[in-house]
């Protein structure tokens, strides 16, 4: 038990958790650690970690817990945090989860010091559909905000989402502006915009705005940067707020609830496949799978499917994030993001961009004349189109041999799972 306490400090401390974090966890372990029950246990080892996942998660909270609606509209959600955090952007995304819902939605662009700020913050509205309330007369952040309720109160916008002005550090006049924002709208919610790449260094930042401004949750952005999580659990160990939700991208639509037990897993290095689940359904849809299966029964794969099964997993994500939630797949995760597997990956897309249609649809055509006018036309060398096709020959076999009535059904299972 004793090894596996170790095994487990280093992953907590490997996964950026706070040193104050790691030792409070770690004593609640061991004492239930030290019980008749586990002492008994023909794999203590493995009961260790069993009763560290579980005290992982009830320090995260034992389930997702969302914006709270107010009872009568609009809902006020104020997002503070620092600068680069990510507030904006994930404005646009908050908005978009409440728009996705059937609710009418307002953004208010309060930050009135940073360049660029407003109309970026008009572009993402144009995006989600949602309009925005920027400043007319009002100089100051707490006019804007003020006059973004009224605006919603008058024309029955249900949530107002309140997107303020960041510093690159935590100062007195910052804080004095959200204090005078959270004292002139009250709003339900103030949720922290924290960067989960900022490390331990996250847990100070939201002590801070928890003391000064009042925080009800936290939002954590550049996720796919910390595969493992601990600032998640560092912030929300100190604060004892809840996490709403976890940014996972740049796209609007990489923003995910946060599920306790799915991080706590992910912590340990035990993956998180429920989530990786979610992530297949949102990008292949029942059509995509129905015509993938129709391709394996006719022996029709071309390199125009295998184009667009490329698309179809850059929708998934960062392939070292994607791998880093098999379980097991941490340490894998960390040398495919260390060996340019994205690189490549771009590489191959410039190679099938750069074939004709027909060269798409049939490979055989492609003679030596022509394999390296597709490598000048893609920066890369003849010997990588030559690699690329004998790959695909090989693919391709594959796909044929699950074209018959075991691949079917293995298809059909991976897709209604």
């Amino acid at each position: 038990m004793t090894e596996a306490l170790r095994d487990v400090r280093l992953a907590l401390l490997e996964a950026d958790v706070h040193v104050k974090v790691v030792k409070t966890l770690l004593d609640a372990v061991k004492a239930r650690a030290l019980t008749q029950e586990v002492l008994h246990s023909l794999t203590p080892g493995q009961q260790v970690v069993t009763i560290v996942w579980e005290e992982l998660r009830a320090l995260l909270g034992e389930a997702h817990r969302p914006v709270q609606l107010a009872p009568n509209p609009p809902t006020v959600v104020m997002l503070v945090g620092l600068q680069g955090a990510g507030k904006t952007t994930t404005a646009g995304k908050l908005a978009r989860v409440f728009h996705a819902e059937g609710r009418r939605v307002l953004l208010a662009a309060a930050d009135l010091k940073r360049p660029a700020a407003i109309r970026q913050l008009e572009v993402i509205g144009g995006q989600v559909g949602v309009p925005v309330h920027v400043p007319a007369d009002e100089r100051s952040a707490e006019a804007v905000c003020r006059s973004a309720v009224a605006r919603a109160d008058r024309g029955g916008i249900d949530v107002v989402v309140l997107d303020t002005a960041g510093r690159l550090q935590i100062d007195d006049e910052l804080m004095g502006e959200l204090a005078a924002i959270r004292d002139a709208v009250r709003p339900h919610e103030v949720l922290l915009v924290a960067d989960a790449m900022t490390g331990q260094a996250a847990v100070s930042i939201a002590e801070q705005f928890d003391r000064r401004v009042g925080v009800t949750g936290i939002v954590l952005t550049k996720s796919e940067g910390d595969a493992r999580g601990g600032a998640v659990l560092s912030m929300r160990a100190v604060t004892g707020k809840p996490i709403r939700y976890v940014g996972t991208g740049e796209s609007l639509a990489a923003l995910e609830p946060f599920h306790p037990e799915r991080v706590a897993s992910r912590i340990l290095g035990m993956g998180d496949v429920e989530g990786l689940v979610e992530r297949a359904r949102e990008a292949f849809s029942q059509d995509d799978a129905r015509s993938l299966e129709r391709t394996l029964r006719t022996d029709a794969f071309t390199f125009d499917e295998f184009r667009a099964q490329l698309q179809q997993i850059k929708k998934l994500g960062a392939l070292s994030d994607l791998v880093g939630m098999i379980p097991g797949g941490a340490k894998l995760a960390e040398r495919i993001a260390g060996n340019g597997a994205e690189r490549d990956l771009a590489r191959v897309e410039a190679i099938l961009s750069s074939m004709t249609p027909e060269e798409r649809r049939r490979p055989d055509v492609i003679n030596g004349s022509r394999r390296k006018r597709i490598a000048r036309g893609s920066g890369t060398t003849v010997q990588e189109i030559n690699q690329l096709l004998k790959q695909f020959a090989q693919a391709k076999k594959m796909m044929k041999a699950l074209g018959g009535a075991r691949g079917r059904s293995l298809t059909a299972r991976l897709f209604s799972a």
